[in-house]
C-alpha cells in the first residue's frame, strides 16, 4: 500500500476494534465505504428497514463528503439484509437516495449483524476521475 492511498476514519465503534477504516480512497479517483449500519452514538438509532437503510446509506455518505465526493458520484451499491420481507422497504429508500444516479447494485440477504437490532448494512463505491 502506498502513501498515497487514504485512508478515512468515522470513528464508528468497530473500526478500532477490528482494524479497519470507514473508506479508503485510492489515487484513481475510487473511494470504498465499508459496511455501514444505522448505529449512530452507539445505539440503532432508527427501527424500521426504510429508516435503516437511510440512516446506513447516510453514514456513507458522510464518508463520501470528507473525500470529496457524494451521491451523485457512486457507481455500486450492496444492501445487506437479515429478511426477505425488508425488500421492499430497503429497496424503496434505495430508490429514493439513487433513482437518478442508477449504480450498478445488489441486494444480499444474510442470517444477521453484529448488533441484533439491525436489519440493513450498506456497502458504497463511488468513483470521480482526475479526484485526489
Amino acid at each position: 500500500m502506498t502513501d498515497s492511498v487514504r485512508r478515512i476514519s468515522s470513528d464508528g465503534p468497530w473500526e478500532d476494534a477490528f482494524g479497519y477504516s470507514r473508506a479508503v480512497q485510492l489515487p484513481n479517483g475510487l473511494v470504498l465505504v465499508s459496511g455501514c449500519t444505522s448505529v449512530v452514538d452507539g445505539r440503532v438509532a432508527a427501527d424500521s428497514p426504510y429508516e435503516q437503510a437511510v440512516t446506513s446509506f447516510q453514514v456513507a455518505f458522510d464518508a463520501l463528503k470528507q473525500a470529496g465526493l457524494g451521491r451523485e458520484d457512486v457507481v455500486r451499491t450492496r444492501m445487506y439484509i437479515t429478511h426477505a420481507r425488508d425488500v421492499d422497504e430497503v429497496g424503496r429508500a434505495h430508490k429514493e437516495l439513487f433513482d437518478d444516479v442508477r449504480p450498478a447494485a445488489s441486494m444480499i440477504i444474510v442470517s444477521g449483524f453484529v448488533d441484533p437490532g439491525l436489519v440493513v448494512e450498506v456497502e458504497v463505491e463511488a468513483y470521480r476521475a482526475g479526484e485526489r
